[in-house]
């Protein structure tokens, strides 16, 4: 590995489908959760972090400015080694990525064992909580929770939220219920009114026809042509961006022909296809060393 990233690493990018446009702290929590999470408390030196993200199409400047980001933010720790700057875990990113590979592996992504119950959290916050209230709002949504009315909303199942509440300080002021519907309620129209479905909808059809036509261009053949660890790289950044705005709603409740379970295959046949090449290439580019204890 030089200290200077070779410029063919740069253009060696293979032909991703067209999609939406992704974070790098996405495409850099998608690496250390595939090639460094499991691998030990390690260290990755700048220069492999700057090679591999370039393959995803990440320029140099911008892989750098985020693991300043995320340095500052406690998801990364800095370590050097003589001149050169490595970069490994925090205990707060270890989580988050154990927890996200736990959706992208173990849970699908069509809910077929829903058993009828529901989460429902109620709050009611002073007016001037603008920024407690966004917070809340916007952790609720990330979880699965949609608004049922303005200070109540529900999710699919029986979720664990306390934890979620008191990390927000919020404890006190929030009410917790583990209920079922009663049968004159409507829970196809009540799933309608309170989550976008068109919207998940078409983000699983729009992710599916894109990653299967590219399939079938040939530019995904046999054990990940092109670039392997690029495309995985990709792949998976896009596909969690899409689960986690999935609440997943009981199957019986959507329509018939709702495109996350043709979507939800796509994704694991790519993902096999380029798991095996990818690590090899990864294993070549990444220089690492033993994270120390802090």
């Amino acid at each position: 590995m030089h200290d200077e990233t070779p410029q063919a690493a740069v253009d060696s990018r293979t032909d991703f489908p067209e999609g939406p446009q992704l974070r790098p702290q996405s495409l850099m929590f998608a690496f250390f959760g595939g090639h460094v999470l499991e691998e030990g408390p390690l260290c990755v030196y700048s220069g492999s972090v700057i090679e591999v993200l370039a393959r995803a199409g990440v320029g140099e400047q911008a892989v750098r400015s985020t693991l300043t980001r995320m340095v500052n933010r406690g998801l990364l720790r800095r370590q050097r080694e003589g001149r050169r700057m490595y970069f490994g875990l925090t205990p707060q990113a270890t989580e988050i990525l154990w927890n996200g590979k736990k959706r992208l592996w173990d849970t699908a992504a069509v809910n077929d064992d829903w058993d009828g119950t529901w989460t429902l959290l109620g709050f009611s916050l002073p007016e001037s909580w603008q920024r407690q209230r966004h917070d809340l709002r916007s952790r609720l949504a990330w979880s699965g929770f949609g608004p049922l009315y303005s200070g109540l909303w529900i999710a699919p199942g029986d979720f664990d939220v306390s934890a979620l509440v008191s990390e927000l300080g919020l404890a006190a002021h929030v009410k917790i219920f583990h209920a079922t519907a009663d049968d004159a309620t409507d829970i196809g129209l009540m799933i309608r009114d309170t989550w976008d479905l068109d919207g998940v909808g078409a983000r699983y059809a729009d992710f599916d026809k894109r990653w299967t036509d590219w399939l079938g261009s040939g530019s995904g053949s046999g054990s990940g042509s092109g670039d392997p660890l690029g495309t995985r790289l990709r792949l998976t950044s896009e596909w969690l961006q899409i689960i986690r705005t999935d609440p997943r709603l009981p199957a019986r409740h959507l329509p018939a022909a709702w495109p996350a379970r043709s979507a939800h295959d796509t994704f694991h046949r790519i993902a096999e296809q380029t798991g095996a090449p990818a690590c090899r290439m990864a294993a070549r580019l990444m220089e690492t060393t033993p994270l120390r204890p802090s």
